[in-house]
């Protein structure tokens, strides 16, 4: 096909974006679902992987957001009911300085860097994704971590009426996940606010969630209200519902087999190919020193 007569990739993006602001307004009485929200620009992060970045379309269109059903394609067809405006983040706990934050002072407190991380389901299928964020531990350095802070545990919107799902009785919501505080204060551990240089769709974790690219996707929380910083260690949704398979750390491992997925190699989407599975998700050499001593197979 000549060059000319393929069609620029901005026109394509407008005329999708406006397919779905119509879809939108017509889904939620109430109007846009991000009205107001925009992403400020964001630096390249210098160490972003160079692998193929997985297509927007593929990246949300296949995931796992189990408040919007168990299919994968439930996300994208329900998470309309999502209302990322207005929307605040509580920090508590073991801070000096407990707060809460609404996203679009959270959007423009922090510089944002776009990272292009790989993304590793305990499915056993992958992918590489360019998130738009902030780390971490500078939202937790600006509320003050106290002695006591040991672990952070991360709460999902616990609300039926924009998650669906969450009625039935899958897990307890709301969902939660936690960090050991030397794993939150990495500085991989990114707070995204956006991915492919745009606000984070509804069904990918809108308007703000976790990404931690060395461990499965599960630990990477979408959608949060909550950061409670604490001294003792929470206990995740999903460690909770299936503790034998789904351990606390959830670090890429392909020596520790799961019960039900192979682990040591790797479907990588969109193409479906099988690749090998890398320790930690190929950030060990900026992780394994958090887990030296540590047997990982005993904590998986």
């Amino acid at each position: 096909m000549p060059a000319r007569d393929i069609t620029p990739r901005a026109a394509w993006l407008n005329r999708r974006a406006l397919v779905a602001g119509m879809a939108a307004l017509a889904a939620a009485p109430g109007g846009p679902a991000r009205a107001g929200l925009s992403l400020p620009g964001a630096a390249p992060w210098p160490a972003s992987t160079d692998e193929a970045h997985t297509p927007f379309e593929v990246a949300t269109n296949y995931n796992n957001f189990f408040e919007f059903g168990t299919a994968k394609e439930d996300p994208a067809a329900h998470a309309h009911h999502l209302r990322p405006t207005p929307w605040s983040v509580a920090i508590t706990g073991a801070v000096e300085r407990p707060r809460t934050l609404g996203i679009e002072d959270i959007l423009t407190r922090h510089p944002l860097e776009e990272r292009v991380y790989r993304l590793r389901c305990v499915e056993g299928w992958s992918m590489v994704i360019p998130w738009v964020g902030f780390p971490l531990h500078l939202m937790l350095a600006e509320a003050g971590l106290t002695s006591r802070a040991r672990y952070v545990e991360f709460h999902t919107l616990h609300d039926p009426e924009q998650m669906p799902n969450q009625t039935s009785g899958i897990l307890d919501w709301p969902y939660r996940e936690g960090l050991r505080i030397d794993e939150a204060m990495h500085p991989l551990t990114l707070m995204a606010v956006g991915m492919y240089g745009e606000v984070l769709p509804n069904q990918s974790g809108a308007p703000i969630r976790l990404v931690v690219p060395w461990k499965y996707g599960f630990k990477s929380i979408k959608s949060v209200v909550r950061i409670d910083v604490r001294e003792t260690r929470p206990v995740s949704s999903w460690e909770e519902r299936q503790p034998r398979e789904y351990g606390f750390f959830a670090n890429v491992n392909p020596t520790v087999r799961h019960p039900r997925w192979h682990q040591a190699t790797e479907r990588r989407l969109p193409d479906g190919g099988r690749i090998r599975t890398e320790m930690f998700n190929g950030y060990a050499e900026e992780v394994a020193h958090l887990y030296a001593g540590m047997d990982l197979t005993e904590n998986f």
